[in-house]
């Protein structure tokens, strides 16, 4: 160390003194060449010109002066002296135009500068014109236009002409040859004209003159000198006023702030031109030579010009201009830093590149391998701390260095795990010692190959560990089916780091199952973790898959797509990772297309499936990938492709670069209306429904009805399972809104018949829950059976006969039948009795008819009609042609016209007046009604308003099925829970009794009957004259027999009416008769004795009207209890005002099932109404019962 320290200290002092020595010899030139000028100055400035005697002397000769003439125009260094030899040999008085021509025409170097002046001034000297002539021809290089002369065509020559003169010029001032210093006025303010700024070439020139002029006439400008104090006393015998320095120093200012501005417009111009140069990099994949030629000239102006603007800058001893992002103004931008130039106008527009938070971490957020790994795993930090130990190293003694050495040498081209290491270093260790050991005994020769062997042994141990770690390693890869797994198995390949194992990583990586593509995004991320700390990782990876991809592609073969993919799809992965650039994903999208068939299809819709919404959401690649995806999509309306690689490219396109649609503009609804809308579609379920209802009622209904009725029949808007609750509302609401109940049906109506009128697909999910709406109005008794039946009617027959059959009821089409089997799951199962179970049955075989017309059904469609059958009738023929069909139906109408005919010959011979319902009239209905021409079998039916005001409508003569009656004069109706009818029931259910044929009766026996009731009245009448007028009028107990159910004889009528008094067969229609039981007590014994009684007797007519009264008193004291309860009971809860009418309706109906005076039917069973009303502190709440 003190030895190098010694050399360094001694070789240091010769390079000092010898740079000392130069400079001292340097500035002893510059005084020379100062005290020289100084000298030449005060000769030409006091000239001893010689006389006109000696001129003569010298040769005068044309020849001899043209021959130095010419050499004028060749100044230079080397032929200065002999020039002037020369010069001092001739006369040159009638030649100094001439000379000072030639010398204006030399072309003078910066080196030849000094021998020109030297020449001037000799001239000078010796001629007195020759000042004033030269003055004026090297102003002509100035001022061309005022001398009149051309223009030169080469303007580099004029420039370096100009130059030169320049320099020739200033020279001159200072030797004193021109000594009027206003001569630079005029060339200066020639030079920084604004004027000039507008031609390029003129300001590059005018710049490089001026910065010449500011460096070597400093004192022009006033500014500060350096150097020697012989510099000042030189330029202090200038002749320079402070005017001309103040205007010197102006004018160099003024143009140098313009300068600077063209410099930065020059500037932005560049930049635009590098911006568009990148919109179509990224477009097209390359530029025109055009716009490249154009690009390079304009650069090079710029550089130029900045070059010259710096240097007036550095010589005006200001700081040179610095532009915005002046780091990228000499180059095509990639594509990063016009990026938003790129998508600058779209930018807003742009969408993230990534479609959720956790993918942007999958790709983004990759794990610090620094923060896991200790540092001297990694390749880099290991490299680093090498390079330090070597340094310390070099400072050690050559023993240790060696050793270190051998030990950095291991570190560096190991790259291993601490083991591997450890073992290199025992290795060269043993080398060391093994070049001793040679200069030993060769007895010791045994035991140094023991111990080799014993390191070899190791050293296999060692690696066969590693590999082992290593293949344990590689077999878990395929395992790693999720984030943390793959990033705890690159942590463990860091304990594992060489250059060997990073190679068969990369191998293993490389050979992916070609099934196995869920795969490739883990080891993407593999390969972009592990790169950040081995970068040859990746470069390998990327390497192998582009060669593999290059081969594939041109091997033109139809086979190994699988593999096509996986390599693709790799690529493509890579890129979302950044690790594959763009430009590689481009080629091989362009290679691609550019032999767009086969299974180059599918590698280019794999790749943009892949990493194409990357790339066209990404701002620097998206007007490239843009450009891609239309040229993708026109060679597949070009090329005729088959429909699997049609939809391949169409899905591709599509993922890539959705279709754009418009933002959806929110509709702006008042807080009553979304407050409506909040009840009825979220908040209504079973457990609410009350409170829904109790808010609804709070609503302000001259405001809120109609848009109550909109929201109720937008019931596909909400949960199908939901519509019986918002027909239940209805049911609720129709209590205190007659009105808008029956809206709601009749808008229900109108949807279904509009539905079928324009058979849109759109639709259907809306035609199907308003058949389920309507259903469930039926089910809370909103509509009538005949309503259901003639929808029903309608939907099959709709359209048909007419022209536009195929388009309202295309023989393909099914949906008709889906709504048929929605109506009839909803409310079908309560049409199971009486004229209701007939029509549905009559109905059925129309719908087997229609469905037999439409050929083979889908599975779907046929299951259901399975189920429906199965469910409502079982036992019923399923027809399987048309033909069986039409018979059958035609046997139904026989059998229907013999039963009207047998009807209307009843009626020739009953009375045409009949007890009324209710105090009502009762009409029958017409046999039959015809729709669409479409025969829907008797639809009659006898409707009455109930009058008792309850939510649920009661269905009375056709509800109740006609068989039962009412007392005359009750506005009560009967209850559908107890009567066993199975739907709403028209009067038909008295035509069923009527087909038994009455007898006719005989006018004598008639006579007779008369006869015996008299008889029988008259002995009643004596026995009770004989009775005490204190007995009760009731004597006679009434035998439990009386009470017991009414049978019928052979002929039909009832016999034994609940009363005991009376049964009214109402059956018949046809009968005059009435049976009662009479009670007459012979001796002890109490007996009845039947008899039959004109039905318009005063008799029956009374007692009918005497229990008529009393049942209404008791329902009207039952009322009023009723609704004294029910009002205590809302005080007390303050729940509301709803009453109890539904429970009173039916108790009244259960009440007149107990009074009737005509028997009952004998169907009892289940009940059409299967809705009860159950009882709570709130009011009443409408569930279905199960």
């Amino acid at each position: 160390m003190e030895n190098h320290e010694e050399e360094g200290g001694a070789g240091s002092e010769p390079h000092g003194k010898q740079d000392d020595e130069e400079a001292a010899a340097r500035l002893e030139e510059v005084k020379k060449s100062i005290e020289a000028k100084m000298a030449l100055r005060q000769s030409n400035l006091n000239p001893e010109r010689p006389d006109t005697g000696f001129l003569r002397t010298l040769d005068s000769s044309i020849k001899r002066n043209t021959a130095v003439i010419k050499k004028l125009k060749q100044i230079n260094e080397e032929q200065r002296e002999g020039l002037m030899d020369d010069l001092r040999g001739v006369n040159l008085s009638k030649f100094v135009s001439e000379a000072v021509t030639a010398i204006c025409d030399a072309k003078l170097r910066s080196s030849d500068i000094q021998a020109a002046v030297q020449i001037c001034s000799l001239l000078h000297q010796r001629y007195k014109d020759f000042s004033p002539t030269l003055l004026q021809g090297l102003l002509k290089v100035f001022f061309p236009g005022k001398s009149g002369d051309d223009l030169e065509a080469d303007k580099n020559l004029r420039a370096m002409k100009k130059r030169s003169t320049l320099k020739l010029l200033v020279e001159l001032f200072f030797v004193g040859v021109i000594e009027d210093g206003g001569v630079f006025v005029n060339i200066i303010k020639d030079l920084t004209s604004g004027e000039h700024l507008k031609d390029w070439d003129t300001t590059q020139t005018n710049l490089t003159l001026l910065a010449s002029f500011a460096r070597q006439g400093r004192m022009f400008l006033g500014l500060p000198l350096s150097g020697p104090e012989i510099h000042e006393e030189f330029f202090k015998g200038l002749n320079i006023t402070t005017d001309q320095k103040k205007f010197f120093r102006k004018a160099f200012q003024t143009y140098y702030v313009a300068a600077a501005e063209l410099l930065q417009s020059e500037h932005t111009s560049l930049r635009q031109m590098e911006h568009e140069n990148a919109k179509i990099l990224n477009a097209k994949g390359e530029l025109s030579d055009e716009s490249v030629s154009s690009y390079e000239k304009l650069r090079k102006s710029y550089e130029h010009l900045y070059r010259n603007i710096s240097s007036l800058a550095e010589a005006l001893d200001m700081q040179p201009p610095v532009m915005p992002d002046d780091g990228h103004t000499t180059r095509v931008t990639s594509g990063e830093d016009a990026s938003s130039a790129a998508a600058g106008k779209d930018s807003s527009a742009l969408e993230a590149i990534w479609d959720d938070e956790d993918t942007r971490a999958f790709y983004e957020c990759l794990p610090d391998l620094r923060a896991f790994v200790p540092a001297v795993l990694l390749g880099e930090a290991e490299s680093k701390s090498s390079d330090q130990s070597a340094k310390t190293q070099e400072q050690s003694t050559e023993p240790t260095l060696e050793s270190d050495q051998s030990q950095q040498t291991t570190e560096d081209t190991g790259e291993s795990s601490a083991d591997v290491g450890a073992l290199q270093e025992g290795k060269t260790t043993e080398k060391g010692k093994d070049k001793e050991e040679k200069e030993k005994d060769k007895i010791k020769d045994p035991d140094k190959e023991k111990g080799d062997r014993k390191g070899e042994h190791e050293k296999e141990k060692l690696k066969s560990i590693e590999g082992t770690n290593l293949d344990a390693l590689l077999q878990r890869l395929p395992g790693c089916v999720s984030r943390d797994l793959i990033d705890q198995l690159t942590v463990e390949f860091c304990y594992l780091n060489s250059k060997a194992n990073r190679k068969k990583l990369v191998r293993a990586v490389f050979n992916v199952p070609r099934t196995s593509l869920e795969l490739l995004a883990y080891y993407s991320r593999l390969v972009a973790t592990l790169s950040t700390c081995m970068k040859d990782v990746s470069s390998m990876l990327l390497a192998m898959l582009e060669e593999e991809f290059n081969f594939l592609i041109n091997k033109k073969d139809q086979m190994n797509i699988e593999t096509k993919i996986r390599n693709i799809r790799f690529i493509g992965e890579l890129c979302k990772f950044k690790i594959a650039p763009a430009g590689l994903v481009f080629s091989c999208l362009k290679a691609c297309l550019d032999d767009f068939s086969h299974h180059n299809i599918d590698v280019a819709c794999n790749l943009l499936e892949t990493c194409g919404r990357f790339l066209y959401r990404s701002p620097e690649t998206t007007v490239r990938m843009a450009n891609m995806l239309e040229i993708l999509m026109r060679l597949k309306n070009v090329k005729n492709l088959d429909p699997r690689h049609s939809t391949l490219v169409e899905n591709a396109y599509y993922l890539c670069k959705p279709p754009e649609r418009s933002a959806r503009v929110t509709k702006v609804r008042p807080p009553l209306h979304q407050y409506i809308r909040k009840l009825l579609f979220s908040d209504l379920d079973k457990s609410t429904i009350e409170h829904v209802l109790r808010q609804l009622r709070k609503l302000p209904w001259g405001e809120c009805e109609p848009y109550l009725l909109k929201c109720f029949l937008k019931v596909h808007k909400g949960k199908y399972g939901q519509i019986h609750l918002i027909a239940s509302l209805t049911a609720g609401l129709s209590r205190y809104h007659d009105e808008f109940a029956v809206s709601v049906v009749d808008e229900v109506l109108e949807e279904v018949r509009v539905g079928l009128e324009l058979n849109e697909y759109g639709m259907q999910q809306r035609r199907i829950a308003h058949m389920r709406f309507l259903g469930e109005l039926y089910n809370y008794e909103h509509v009538d059976s005949s309503v259901i039946f003639e929808t029903l009617y309608l939907t099959l027959a709709f359209g048909h006969g007419t022209p536009e059959q195929d388009v309202l009821d295309p023989p393909e089409d099914c949906f008709r039948m889906r709504m048929v089997i929605t109506l009839l799951e909803t409310c079908g199962h309560y049409f199971d009795r009486g004229s209701s179970k007939r029509k549905l049955d009559r109905f059925l075989m129309h719908f087997q008819r229609y469905i037999l017309s439409k050929g083979v059904l889908p599975l779907d469609v046929e299951f259901d009609l399975q189920d429906l059958f199965a469910d409502l009738r079982p036992n019923m023929t399923r027809y399987s042609s048309i033909e069986e069909v039409n018979a059958a139906l035609v046997e139904l109408e026989e059998r229907d016209r013999t039963v009207s005919i047998d009807k209307n010959n009843n009626e020739k011979h009953s009375d045409t007046e009949k007890p009324s319902r209710r105090n009502t009239s009762n009409k029958m209905s017409v046999n039959g009604t015809e729709e669409n021409g479409v025969d829907h079998g008797d639809l009659g039916d006898s409707d009455s308003d109930s009058g008792s005001g309850t939510i649920n409508r009661d269905r009375h003569d056709e509800e109740g099925l006609g068989e039962e009656n009412h007392d005359g004069g009750s506005d009560s109706n009967e209850d559908d829970d107890d009567d066993g009818g199975g739907g709403p029931v028209s009067d038909e259910d008295d035509e069923v009794h009527v087909r038994q044929k009455v007898a006719e009766v005989d006018p004598q026996e008639a006579e007779k009957f008369e006869l015996d009731l008299k008889a029988v009245m008259q002995e009643s009448m004596e026995q009770r004259r004989l009775e005490l007028r204190s007995r009760p009028t009731l004597n006679m107990t009434i035998p439990m027999n009386v009470f017991e159910g009414s049978t019928k004889d052979h002929h039909g009528r009832v016999v034994g009416g609940e009363s005991g008094d009376e049964a009214l067969d109402e059956e018949s229609g046809g009968s005059k008769e009435v049976q009662v039981k009479v009670l007459v007590k012979r001796g002890n014994k109490q007996q009845t004795k039947q008899m039959y009684i004109p039905r318009d007797c005063s008799l029956i007519q009374s007692t009918k009207q005497k229990e008529a009264a009393e049942f209404e008193e008791k329902q009207d004291i039952k009322r009023l209890v009723l609704e004294y309860n029910d009002r205590e009971e809302e005080e007390l809860n303050g729940l509301g005002n709803q009453t109890l009418n539904y429970m009173q309706s039916g108790s009244n109906r259960l009440a007149s099932r107990g009074s009737t005076w005509e028997g009952t039917s004998g169907r009892g069973g289940g009940a059409r109404h299967r809705y009860h009303s159950s009882y709570s502190g709130s009011g009443v709440h409408y569930s279905r019962k199960k």
